[in-house]
């Protein structure tokens, strides 16, 4: 994998107005990135800009809903207009639900699958030309492709939510061995419970879950992020107790099953 550097580079991130991708944006912008921001709120996506208007690098916002391909394909125009290209996609946009699966719908499945993996799937395929074209531009482009913990352990109560980032770590570890040859990174990001608003924007929650004051803060997975594009790590696990339960199921799944019947 290459080292990069994040001066110049010219970033499109999803999922942008809150939490791990705001954090990455202003991250990003501090470095001198010049960076494209998506998410579903307008708002959000303006008051961003506007803060980081004094910062090194450049940022614009186009609001949309990333499942949508035309809107995929307005952020890709929106790329080659501003900046003539891009070099770095950052997949980091998701959603979740808790509660037993055989008490949930059709719906929470499909539309959790549809943001989580199908969105991230197709942005791939229909940036690959233009990430290729990077590559020709002598630059080291890269495909970020935010997962979690549980893409590698899962746990109940969030089946639909497991699912699709284990699908997202198998689709990233295939298309990096098919994108090797083209000079185009796949890092796969692996976070565990995160300091954000991603409890409040769930698409159900049977248990009633409050809002998780532990974890790891978005800035703090943003600094992880920067330091693995740099180096073009092939994938991050963060937390101490996310890389514990990762190896516990790897080396001893009845008892990781165990402690997650019980505990989890």
């Amino acid at each position: 994998m290459a080292r990069r550097e994040i001066r110049n580079a010219r970033v499109l991130i999803t999922g942008a107005s809150s939490g791990i991708g705001e954090a990455l944006a202003r991250a990003m912008v501090a470095g001198g990135a010049k960076v494209l921001l998506t998410a579903r709120r307008q708002e959000r996506l303006d008051e961003l800009a506007s803060e980081l208007a004094s910062g090194a690098g450049e940022a614009r916002v186009l609001a949309g809903d990333v499942t949508d391909g035309e809107h995929r394909r307005k952020l890709l125009d929106v790329m080659q207009a501003e900046w003539d290209g891009i070099d770095i996609l950052v997949n980091n946009a998701g959603v979740g639900a808790i509660g037993h699966f055989v008490k949930a719908d059709d719906r929470r499945l499909r539309t959790v699958m549809e943001v989580n993996f199908f969105a991230v799937a197709e942005f791939v395929r229909e940036a690959f030309p233009m990430l290729k074209e990077s590559r020709q531009q002598g630059k080291s482009p890269a495909i970020v492709n935010v997962g979690s913990v549980l893409g590698h352990t899962a746990v109940p109560g969030k089946s639909e939510y497991c699912a699709s980032k284990f699908a997202l770590h198998g689709f990233s570890d295939s298309v990096r061995n098919e994108l090797k040859r083209e000079g185009i990174d796949v890092i796969l990001i692996s976070p565990s419970t995160t300091k954000s608003e991603f409890t409040d924007s769930l698409l159900e929650d049977q248990g009633g879950t409050a809002k998780n004051p532990y974890g790891m803060t978005p800035d703090a997975v943003a600094a992880h992020m920067i330091r693995g594009i740099r180096t073009g790590r092939r994938e991050i696990i963060l937390s101490v107790s996310g890389t514990l339960l990762v190896w516990l199921d790897r080396i001893c799944p009845p008892l990781a099953s165990l402690i997650l019947r019980r505990f989890g």
